[in-house]
């Protein structure tokens, strides 16, 4: 006969399943104390994300903000602006609405603010400036009394195409930067279309920086993938004096850099002198100011940009994966396609999509090693905000190509996922 085990009920111990107020409040619980964890971290997180939005977020937008609103010409014709609502476009305004331009211009030129608003007109419409100031000149003088006389003495101000501009610079919103940035502008009647070819610059100056910022990705990747699948491969002690090797050029700044490759690029450099005594060419080249080498200076920056996260990725893959496959009896070819690069992409396309960003803004390598044929669209941003004093300009540029970067952000990350840009 079998011996009676004894039972919970026997040990005078009872099991009760938990009721549904249980499960709730345990796991309310569990959510309050994630929440508070939450708080805790964001907590200590907000000193850094409010220095990051002063110092960072709201000076960025504020320039941003600037390609699209301009009050320049609304606060210059106040009493312009209100004369031309019942303006049909079509004819030259009527005589109030010169007087009006007239009153705008003299109190304009009291104020100090004759100059700005003559230099936004001009960008509109080329030698506006002169006509502007002539005009002021004119009302200005002794015995001009008749002040719609003045104005219309001048023949700028009997073109259609002046009010037209006016009238579409009046209001403080305006579209005319970005669609300057894209070499497109508004025509007389109302339409947009392509500025002349003569006067089209800005769709191959951004051709010309992603041609060269696409040359250095690929450049830098031909040339750091071996070397990161050889420091991933060799002994952790020789791999970690490549890898100091390869940080060496971070303990120096990108000017520094530069300046040496100023001098290692001149005609009669080292790197000329190198091409001659290997043989690789009978005659010293023009390095210095030519595409050439600023995509050679470019390369040997960027290196390490591309080369770290393909390292990062090659170091988590296992050697012994590539043994088995050659058990199975994998050709070395088909088992690195196959097996080990499918591994690598996330890495590649995490470095290349970092190298590829940042050639996009690069400033200074440009402007010391890159011909005047070579300059990229920081370039021309740069001297919009520091010579030609035309921030709108400046941030039109700075807005499209933020467009431009975050549009192939997004597409690699539709992709690949975001998870896999990782670069560890």
């Amino acid at each position: 006969m079998s011996t009676a085990q004894p039972t919970n009920m026997d040990q005078g111990q009872f099991i009760t399943a938990p009721n549904a107020a249980d499960t709730r409040s345990v796991a309310a619980a569990i959510r309050r104390s994630q929440a508070r964890e939450r708080l805790r971290s964001f907590a200590l997180a907000t000193p850094l994300l409010a220095l990051l939005l002063l110092s960072f977020g709201i000076p960025i937008a504020i320039l941003l903000s600037r390609a699209v609103y301009d009050p320049t010409i609304a606060n210059a014709l106040p009493l312009t602006g209100a004369a031309m609502r019942s303006w049909t476009g079509n004819r030259i305004p009527d005589d109030k609405t010169l007087e009006a331009l007239a009153a705008d211009l003299k109190a304009s030129q009291q104020n100090g603010n004759l100059s700005e608003f003559a230099k936004s007109l001009n960008a509109r419409l080329p030698g506006a400036r002169s006509q502007i100031l002539k005009t002021a000149r004119a009302l200005d003088k002794e015995g001009a009394t008749d002040a719609v006389s003045v104005i219309k003495s001048v023949p700028f101000w009997t073109s259609p195409g002046t009010w037209a501009t006016i009238e579409r610079g009046r209001h403080a919103l305006t579209s005319f930067y970005l669609l300057s940035a894209v070499d497109l502008r508004w025509n007389a009647d109302g339409s947009i279309e392509r500025v002349p070819p003569e006067q089209a610059i800005f769709l191959r100056v951004f051709a010309r920086t992603f041609l060269v910022a696409a040359t250095v990705t690929l450049a830098t990747l031909i040339l750091g993938f071996p070397l990161a699948y050889l420091i991933s491969s060799v002994p952790k002690t020789l791999g970690a004096i490549l890898i100091v090797a390869v940080l060496l050029p971070f303990w120096t700044s990108i000017l520094v850099r530069t300046a040496a490759w100023t001098v290692l690029l001149q005609k009669f450099g080292l790197v000329n002198d190198v091409l001659l005594w290997l043989g690789v060419t009978g005659t010293r080249l023009d390095l210095m100011y030519s595409r050439l080498g600023l995509i050679i200076a470019m390369t040997h920056i960027q290196l390490p940009f591309t080369l770290l996260p393909i390292y990062s990725v090659m170091r988590t893959i296992q050697p012994s994966q590539m043994r088995a496959a050659y058990s199975l009896g994998g050709r070395p070819l088909t088992s690195f396609l196959r097996v080990y690069l499918p591994q690598v992409v996330p890495g590649i396309m995490a470095g290349c999509l970092l190298t590829f960003i940042l050639c996009l803004g690069y400033y200074i390598t440009p402007a010391l090693i890159g011909g005047a044929g070579d300059q990229l669209i920081s370039n021309f941003i740069a001297n919009y905000v520091n010579v030609e004093l035309n921030w709108e300009m400046a941030a039109a540029l700075s807005f499209i190509l933020l467009v431009f970067t975050m549009g192939l952000y997004a597409v690699f990350a539709r992709m690949l996922g975001l998870d896999r840009l990782k670069p560890v």
